[in-house]
């Protein structure tokens, strides 16, 4: 649809504050190295690994209910929020260098991607949506991911540098002041909130609209509304907005009714829920692999200097894939499923080379693979329809980050077995799997 002109500027603004968020909240020079710092303090392999469940286990438990806080109050506090507490646990890390501070450290690293995931899904596609936009959400959230991917690059290019110079207490004040800055682009999201319907109706016409969203998906299962249900556009035109200081509408719901209102749509819709667990089927393996990319490398047998640049070759995959989300979102449902396959069979060609040149066909597969996880996020984002957006979008990171840990133990015996080249072809499987289940219609 075209987008009227005096609302243009507004969503530009909104696009570039998202992008400099994304590229501060993951240029974190720590990254590359805090495994490093961990085995330096005289931490063993058994420590570090417990330290990554702690991690893992705080965004876990803390996902539902930071989705839910985002729609009680505001999407943008959080994602204030969310860099602090990073920042406060890698202070910790460099300043008191010990098992207690890093453990301490990645459980505010983990509440602080919580706070994040959701608010900030929410808070784009309601401002697009207000804007009359939100045919742009899929081009915007492609671009994000490749701002984060870049992000990452820059901290590996950085990294080494600030640490020859100031060692870790450089790297991590660095990483600190990446948070802060992210911190303060966050202030400059806008923010209006409307006075949402009741809990019960909301989910009363989630479940009414199911059948609607099923009919849409059969033919275009993957594009984004061009505009708010009608329900919603009367909600939004008669509720005044909040501007940037202001707090939120007295009649908005309060923390438990926005956690019951999100549980109540994933329940009654089925079309909401397919979405969820589309979400994180298609993320969790390739976004458990991606970690395990650098052992790949090393198998192929390369030097060790050479593994980072085999390693560019995935995250240049990574952020192409992002900026084919305008392109993706014509593919039908079937189209979709090709892609999924496509995507599995270059990965695991790929692995199974053990050439340094397999890691062109991992880029791919990358490629691929981002952009399904943008669409499958476009795809959930169309089809909730209630007030507790965050709260849905939340429910499904946390299936993907528990999938995502069962990923780590599965791969982690299955590598030891069949080594890696072989576990990275058997672990792409499922996503034949998620590919019928598309052929079949019941996505």
């Amino acid at each position: 649809m075209l987008v009227a002109p005096a609302r243009v500027p507004a969503t530009r603004r909104l696009a570039a504050t998202l992008y400099g968020y994304a590229f501060l909240t993951d240029l974190v020079l720590l990254y590359p190295l805090y495994v490093l710092l961990f085995a330096d303090t005289g931490l063993s392999v058994g420590q570090i690994s417990t330290l990554f469940v702690l991690w893992a286990v705080a965004g876990i438990l803390l996902e539902v209910p930071s989705g839910a806080l985002a729609d009680a109050l505001s999407r943008r506090l959080l994602l204030c929020l969310a860099p602090l507490l990073t920042a406060a646990g890698f202070a910790l890390w460099v300043l008191l260098p010990s098992y207690p501070a890093f453990a301490v450290g990645f459980l505010l690293w983990g509440a602080g991607g919580a706070l994040r995931s959701g608010a900030l899904e929410a808070l784009v596609f309601t401002e697009l949506d207000r804007l009359g936009a939100a045919d742009r959400y899929a081009r915007l959230i492609g671009r994000t991911r490749t701002a984060e991917v870049l992000g990452a690059v820059g901290s590996g290019v950085l990294a080494g540098p600030v640490f020859a110079v100031g060692g870790y207490l450089a790297v991590g004040a660095a990483s600190v002041a990446t948070c802060l800055l992210a911190a303060a682009v966050a202030a400059r999201f806008p923010e209006h909130r409307t006075a949402p319907a009741a809990t019960a109706p909301a989910a009363t016409a989630s479940a009414a609209t199911a059948s609607a969203a099923t009919a849409s998906a059969a033919v275009a299962p993957l594009a984004t509304p061009s505009a708010a249900t009608p329900s919603a556009a009367v909600a939004s035109a008669a509720a005044p907005p909040s501007g940037p200081g202001e707090a939120p509408d007295d009649d908005e719901p309060g923390w438990l009714d926005s956690l019951r209102g999100g549980l109540a749509e994933v329940r009654a819709d089925r079309a909401v829920r397919a979405a969820v667990l589309l979400v994180a089927a298609v993320a969790a393996i390739w976004g458990g692999l991606d970690e395990y990319t650098g052992l790949l490398a090393r198998d192929t047998g390369v030097a060790e200097v050479t593994v980072p640049l085999l390693l560019l070759l995935v995250w240049a995959g990574m952020s192409v894939g992002g900026l084919l989300a305008p392109w993706g979102e014509r593919l039908s449902r079937r189209g979709y499923a090709g892609l999924l396959v496509v995507a599995a069979g270059a990965l695991a060609a790929g692995a199974l080379a053990r050439h340094p040149g397999g890691f062109l066909l991992l880029a791919v597969a990358f490629a691929a693979f981002q952009l399904a996880t943008v669409l499958a996020d476009v795809r959930l984002q169309a089809r909730i329809s209630g007030s507790a957006r965050a709260t849905v979008t939340s429910l499904a990171g946390m299936a993907t980050d528990l999938t995502t840990v069962a990923f780590y133990g599965a791969y982690g015996l299955l590598a030891g077995a069949v080594g890696n080249p072989v576990a990275f072809a058997v672990a792409v499987l499922p996503y034949l799997l998620v590919a019928l289940w598309l052929f079949a219609g019941r996505g």
